[in-house]
C-alpha cells in the first residue's frame, strides 16, 4: 500500500452493498461513509470531539459481504487502507476531486458494544 491509511470512526449509515461487473468477472463492493472524529479536553476537562474528517471507504469480496451484513449505523470501527484521489462530479455538474479510502479491513470496535446477539 502506498498511502497507508488507518483510523477510527463512527459509520454514517450502514454500509451499502452492490455487486458490479468487472472486466474479469463481476465484483462485490461495500460502500460506507464513515467519520474519524479527534477528540481534546474541553476547559472542564471532559473529552469532547475538537475536530474531524468524514471518508468514503469502500471493502471489497467476501469482507464487503460482512460489513454489509454485520455492521449498523453509528458502529464505532478500524478501517485499514490505502487513501486514492478519485474525479467526481458534484449536484452542479461541477468535477470535484474525491478522497476515499479502499479499505484492506473494517473491524468492528468492541469497546463500545453492549452486547452480541
Amino acid at each position: 500500500m502506498q498511502n497507508l491509511f488507518i483510523g477510527k470512526g463512527n459509520l454514517a449509515g450502514s454500509p451499502e452493498l452492490k455487486h458490479l461487473p468487472g472486466r474479469n468477472g463481476d465484483f462485490t463492493v461495500a460502500s460506507m461513509r464513515v467519520m474519524f472524529g479527534r477528540y481534546g479536553q474541553n476547559a472542564a476537562g471532559q473529552v469532547e470531539q475538537i475536530g474531524g474528517f468524514w471518508r468514503e471507504v469502500e471493502i471489497y469480496g467476501p469482507k464487503a459481504e460482512a460489513c454489509a451484513k454485520l455492521l449498523r449505523k453509528g458502529a464505532r470501527v478500524l478501517v485499514i487502507g490505502e487513501e486514492r484521489e478519485y474525479t467526481g462530479t458534484d449536484d452542479d455538474g461541477n468535477e470535484v476531486q474525491v478522497i476515499k479510502v479502499v479499505a484492506e479491513d473494517v473491524t468492528l470496535q468492541l469497546s463500545r458494544v453492549e452486547s452480541i446477539t
